[in-house]
């Protein structure tokens, strides 16, 4: 035996398999036809795996045949080519080959008869190609796999493993019963195929080349035999057996060795490509044709000729079945593909695409429909025809119930939907039905947990900005109290020289220091209680009627602290003939926050019964407040005689109209306001008039202004430094967030520097003393401490919930009392170490 024999010799089996009726004597016995030219063509934008193309022409544009109609819109894509000269007569959804008879987008073209060509580029003298280069006039090509489910060859060959391709398989074998596209092709064109198999060897560089055949196509076994010419390719031939021809079970039956479950044959370092693709790319690199036809199988009894026809792309199914006499009376079913893994056709406009390796009109005795599905009675038949060595029985149950963790867990996915296990199933089970729903369950969930996490982190991302924006927050507004205790301090510090140099003015005694104090304290209490109040009546919750309870407490202490000190160490009363301005204006002040609180609460459409206590306590205290301001306003002494209206009253007046001003513009910005927001607008309307009519009698009691000599005065240079500072400081920041280039940044930072050395210099001229810097110490709380403290928080709100609750049971209140107990005492004990 010769030793290109031995190498075909050497081969493997794989599990399981069948041997149904192969019936391809229907159409193997002439040779292959060319389909007649149809008035139409209809072209979906997808015909392939991955994304569908973007169209490139517009409806009216005449194309040539072979022109680019619609290109790849990705890396796993391919553009679609004119089978035909024409007219483009339509681009939107059209009828596509599918079991459900969906619509897809598609390009129809209305043929003119000529089938004028566009200017060809071929490129006999490839081997001077670069890769990319050759692996770009695949892609153009629109070339995808022709033997299985149209996997962008491009894509395919530019999938490159951490390791070289050591094996290229070309899959002659056409398991398939009644398909003999492939035997034809081989027969007939052998010396394209191998033409197509160099092509492949220029751009991968294998270290082996096989080919494998089943043994039930002698004719195409002699005619790539002879077409090889002393090449080193191997030629294996094999046994017949269904499904043999499935990518893995070629690779383990031609290598003896096993594609991973869950993997690829690139990375064990092969590559599978059907002949018909290869042919395909012998075309487009050696004549520069792009894929626009393809070898069809037309068989079945229905059909009084069955036969191979080379088809363009977009043919209508229907007028190809008339070409090979189909006999509508007989026809039972129309699939497309083979009996094992094909689909029905619903309609017969549906088009020929890349994928479409067979037409099988069958009649009603040549294929029965299957009988009812009977009870699994686990035979293990299923197991035993299967080529992938899963368990179909178990897949099978799993899937009926949605156990979607035990079918990856059974490696359902490894399933390529051979139709094996059906085919042997005594009980008649459509097993792979069963098998392709749950596969697109599983996908869907996938997708949505994906997009889930995808939300999620995008929300937790949210809060983190947030939380840093709130912290930045706190932190300024402890730099502004800061700031105003110091400005008091210094403000006290410089009080005592300023009544030393008025002795001769009587000041009447105050409170002390320490009252003061006191009285500060009670006051805050006071506001972070009301505040606290206002959330839980909006937001009610155990946490924040917790936070109300410590802080009315709080206020309580604070007040009853104040009250005591008051008591000790009465105030001496001011010796003045009226009201004191500080009284006055308090009262002023508490009652318009008291007016604005009853008006904040009289909006609310349902007031619970607290919110209701509420106002009513309100009311009483603003009334309160009002005869108050009514009597100390009686006691006040009459205003001196002025020449025009007060500065601070006119200021007032300005503040006063802008803010209502701003308030009415907001509120008519809004395009559908409710009737409560039409309300406060009038409202708003008429105070703003009436603010307006009160500025314009201030200002025109005011005096003018005296006439001042522009250079009388010349500004501070330590405060336009300050100034010149906070701007450049400003437009540092605001390039920043807009993303300017490094450039304007870099100027940007220049002058910023100037300016802070312009502010350094006014500050050494002024002559006034450097501030004192003064400098905390904070400590960050330990993490032991916020969980502990954390936990009492919570332990009190739900014992005070329980507490509330009058049919809460005794043991469970006394738990909570103890978890309290407990929390407190582990707090107690953290903070004592």
């Amino acid at each position: 035996m010769s030793a290109l024999h031995k190498a075909e010799a050497l081969i493997w089996d794989i599990p399981g398999g069948i041997h149904p009726a192969e019936r391809k004597e229907l159409s193997n016995r002439t040779p292959i036809q060319p389909a007649p030219l149809p008035k139409r063509l209809t072209l979906p934008l997808n015909q392939h795996i991955g994304a569908p193309a973007e169209p490139v022409i517009t409806v009216g544009e005449r194309v040539l045949k072979g022109q680019l109609i619609a290109a790849a819109t990705g890396f796993v894509s391919v553009p679609v080519h004119a089978p035909t000269s024409g007219t483009v007569s339509f681009i939107g959804p059209q009828p596509y080959p599918h079991v459900s008879g969906m619509l897809a987008p598609a390009i129809v073209i209305d043929s003119d008869g000529l089938d004028k060509w566009i200017e060809l580029t071929p490129q006999a003298d490839y081997r001077h190609l670069e890769s990319s280069a050759l692996v770009e006039l695949i892609r153009q090509a629109g070339i995808s796999g022709l033997g299985g489910a149209g996997f962008p060859t491009a894509v395919k060959l530019n999938a490159r493993p951490t390791q070289k391709i050591h094996t290229l398989i070309i899959n002659g074998t056409e398991c398939e019963p009644y398909i003999s596209a492939d035997d034809l092709l081989m027969r007939e064109r052998a010396n394209e195929l191998i033409s197509g198999i160099d092509i492949l060897v220029q751009l991968i560089q294998p270290d082996q080349v096989l080919i494998g055949i089943e043994d039930n196509k002698p004719e195409a076994i002699a005619a790539v035999r002879s077409a090889l010419n002393e090449r080193s390719y191997q030629l294996k031939v094999f046994p017949t057996k269904y499904p043999s021809g499935g990518e893995k079970q070629l690779i383990q039956i031609l290598t003896g060795v096993e594609v991973p479950s869950g993997g690829l044959p690139a990375d064990i370092g092969m590559l599978c490509q059907n002949v018909g693709t290869c042919v395909a790319i012998h075309n487009a690199v050696i004549h520069g044709k792009p894929l626009i036809s393809r070898i069809t199988t037309l068989t079945g009894e229905a059909l009084a000729q069955p036969m191979n026809v080379e088809v363009l792309l977009g043919t209508p199914v229907g007028e190809l079945l008339e070409f090979a006499g189909l006999d509508r009376s007989k026809l039972n079913r129309l699939i497309m593909g083979g009996p094992m893994m094909g689909f029905t056709l619903p309609d017969f406009a549906v088009p020929v695409i890349k994928t479409t390796n067979c037409l099988l009109a069958s009649t009603t005795a040549e294929l029965p429909p299957p009988p009812p599905a009977m009870p699994c009675i686990r035979c293990g038949e299923c197991a035993e025809a299967c080529p992938a060595s899963l368990l179909p029985q178990q897949l099978h149950f799993f899937a009926i119930g949605q156990e979607h963790e035990q079918l990856k867990a059974h490696n359902l996915f490894d399933c390529i939907e051979c139709g094996a296990c059906a085919y042997v199933c005594p009980s008649s089970i459509p097993l792979v039905q069963y098998y392709r729903a749950a596969k697109g369950e599983i996908r869907d969930l996938e997708q949505k947990q994906l997009k889930a996490e995808q939300s999620k982190q995008r929300f937790e991302l949210r809060q983190e900005r947030l939380r840093r924006a709130e912290e930045q927050k706190e932190a300024e507004r402890q730099a502004r109290a800061a700031k105003a205790a110091q400005a008091k301090a210094a403000q006290a510090q410089a009080a005592p020289a300023a009544a030393s140099s008025d002795a001769a003015a009587a000041k009447p005694a105050g409170l002390s220091d320490e009252q003061k104090k006191l009285k500060i304290e009670a006051s805050m209490a006071q506001v972070a209680l009301k505040k606290a109040e206002k959330q839980l009546a909006t937001h009610a919750s155990p946490e924040l009627q917790a936070q109300v309870d410590e802080l009315r407490s709080a206020a309580a202490i604070a007040q009853q602290a104040l009250d005591s000190a008051m008591a000790a160490n009465p105030p001496a009363p001011a010796a003045a003939p009226a009201a004191d301005d500080g009284a006055l204006k308090k009262a002023k002040i508490d009652a318009a926050m008291l007016r604005a609180q009853v008006r904040k609460l009289e909006k609310l459409e349902a007031p619970s019964d607290e919110q209701q206590s509420e106002l009513q306590q309100l009311r009483d205290q603003l009334e309160a407040a009002e005869k108050l301001l009514a009597s100390l306003e009686a006691q006040a002494p009459a205003p001196a005689a002025k020449p025009a209206a007060d500065d601070g009253a006119l200021k007032k007046a300005k503040i006063d109209a802008a803010m209502l001003r701003a308030q009415v513009r907001k509120l008519e910005k809004l395009e559908a306001p409710s009737d409560e927001q039409q309300s406060e607008l009038q409202q708003l309307r008429s105070q703003l008039e009436a603010a307006e009519k009160l500025l314009v009698s201030l200002e025109a009691q005011a005096p003018a202004a005296p006439v001042k000599a522009p250079d009388t005065e010349a500004p501070d240079p330590l405060k336009k430094a300050k100034i010149e500072l906070a701007m450049k400081r400003a437009e540092l920041k605001k390039a920043e967030k807009a993303g300017s280039d490094e450039a304007a940044l870099g100027s940007l930072r220049e002058a910023l520097a100037a300016a802070e050395q312009a502010l350094h210099q006014a500050e050494d001229a002024s002559g006034k003393p450097a501030p004192e810097l003064v400098r905390t110490d904070k400590k960050p709380i330990d993490e032991t401490t916020r969980a502990l403290k954390t936990e009492v928080a919570f332990a009190r709100a739900d014992l005070r919930k329980l507490e509330r609750d009058t049919d809460s049971p005794a043991d469970a209140l006394e738990a909570a009392r103890q978890r309290l107990a407990d929390a407190e005492s582990q707090l107690q004990e953290h903070a004592a170490s």
